[in-house]
């Protein structure tokens, strides 16, 4: 699963130098929103909302915008009642399956755009159920594994109901069911451990393996439908390879 890690460092150097702000702004708001919606406006009480406000920051959105897209969740500010959750399921080349994560105020906007994606890139977009039944559900957390424990690392996630983690070289990667979400957020922030990514994240439960020019298509799919404004996030079955992650940075 690191290669997924590798991946996402990946795109927030490139988010890191975009000059476009105003996308990037867009997306965390979303996040901002939704999280607010789902959990309440207390970060203390709601661990992805907490992790939604520290990205943001992170990337320099304005402290104005962060608390006008709470209130947008909380229904203080009544224009973000609108945005909606949604997965498309569909197939990159190589037949590499897709889910694509998309917050939406137009939904036929939306599959249009990622059915034009899909097509111009040679992969399809596919039925309700055609790819689900290959990822699972589940929280994720990535740590950078520099100046970590191992051991303690792996403790804290235990106790907090992971089922499993994953060490290499760069990252340290946590899995769990859903709700564990919660308390394994917890358990890491009590031991003054922050996290590089967490979430609520769709995992495939087999991966694919390609040639790594194969595997860079299937990456600038990803890269397409992530530039999408409604696209949040996308997850595939494909194993990203070192070799294909190389190519991809050099590009």
């Amino acid at each position: 699963m690191s290669g997924h890690s590798k991946w996402s460092t990946i795109k927030r150097k490139k988010a890191a130098e975009d000059a476009k702000r105003g996308k990037i702004f867009t997306r965390l708001a979303r996040e901002l929103t939704l999280a607010a919606r789902e959990g309440g406006g207390d970060p203390e009480a709601n661990v992805r909302l907490r992790l939604a406000i520290e990205r943001a920051k992170a990337a320099n959105m304005p402290k104005d915008n962060i608390e006008r897209a709470i209130k947008r969740g909380t229904g203080e500010d009544k224009e973000g009642s609108s945005f909606e959750e949604i997965y498309y399921e569909g197939y990159a080349p190589h037949g590499v399956a897709m889910m694509i994560y998309c917050v939406t105020d137009n939904r036929n906007r939306t599959v249009s755009d990622v059915r034009h994606i899909l097509s111009r890139y040679g992969g399809s977009l596919g039925a309700s159920g055609s790819v689900a039944w290959q990822f699972k559900r589940m929280a994720y957390f990535s740590i950078p594994a520099e100046g970590q424990d191992p051991d303690a690392i792996f403790e804290l996630a235990v106790e907090g109901g992971a089922d499993d983690v994953n060490f290499d070289d760069e990252i340290i990667e946590i899995y769990g069911p859903v709700e564990s979400f919660k308390t394994i957020g917890d358990q890491l922030r009590q031991a003054g451990i922050q996290p590089e990514e967490a979430g609520i994240k769709m995992i495939p439960t087999q991966e694919m393996d390609l040639e790594a020019a194969q595997a860079v298509q299937v990456l600038k799919v990803v890269e397409a439908l992530e530039d999408l404004d409604d696209v949040q996030e996308v997850y595939s079955n494909l194993n990203i390879s070192d070799e294909a992650l190389a190519q991809m940075e050099a590009a």
